[in-house]
């Protein structure tokens, strides 16, 4: 995890790949980079840069990531408001809300994209790809897909307060269990 002292956002190395291209003489390498930005109070972006060098495809891939960041709405500060899928190409994931205390509980490239946004308590389980790029995308996908109780209140023209369920109390009964007595045999 680096820093950035003017900006205040953390960046995460995902993934840094060697690759290579063949030309007449042999195989020229380069390296793939993948880095996730965030203000850890609901900014994120993700990007990734290729370069001869791997500091050099770092610092592409930071520039790209700084400029794509997306807000995602958060409940409390801490978590989402609702359970959302998202797809991209074969990759699949389901991000669901939790209870304070849950802690992140997510595998892969996903966590650190939990940990820039600032989500504190979540779970996350991915489906069919588990390539890093695909597990992103479809992370975004899932981010852009979701909704703030306000942004569906507005556009039904309705309150908050009628959007959100209503947690009623229930008393319970102190009831005594009664043990059955004994079946006599006949």
């Amino acid at each position: 995890m680096f820093d950035n002292e003017n900006s205040n956002l953390s960046e995460h190395l995902v993934t840094i790949n060697r690759v290579a291209k063949v030309v007449k003489g042999g195989r020229r390498f380069g390296f793939a980079a993948i880095v996730i930005v965030g203000d850890t109070k609901g900014k994120v972006g993700y990007g990734t840069g290729k370069a001869k060098e791997v500091p050099e495809a770092i610092r592409k891939a930071s520039e790209n990531a700084k400029n794509s960041m997306i807000r995602v709405h958060l409940k409390e500060g801490r978590t989402l408001h609702h359970d959302i899928v998202g797809k991209f190409g074969a990759g699949k994931v389901i991000l669901r809300s939790s209870k304070p205390g849950t802690g992140v509980i997510a595998g892969g490239p996903m966590r650190f994209i939990f940990e820039s946004l600032g989500i504190k308590d979540v779970v996350a389980k991915s489906n069919g790809s588990s390539n890093p790029h695909n597990m992103i995308k479809a992370t975004f996908n899932a981010f852009k897909n979701s909704e703030s109780p306000k942004s569906i209140a507005s556009k039904r023209s309705k309150k908050i307060s009628e959007i959100l369920p209503i947690k009623k109390e229930v008393k319970h009964e102190n009831k005594s269990t009664k043990t059955p007595s004994k079946i006599e045999k006949n």
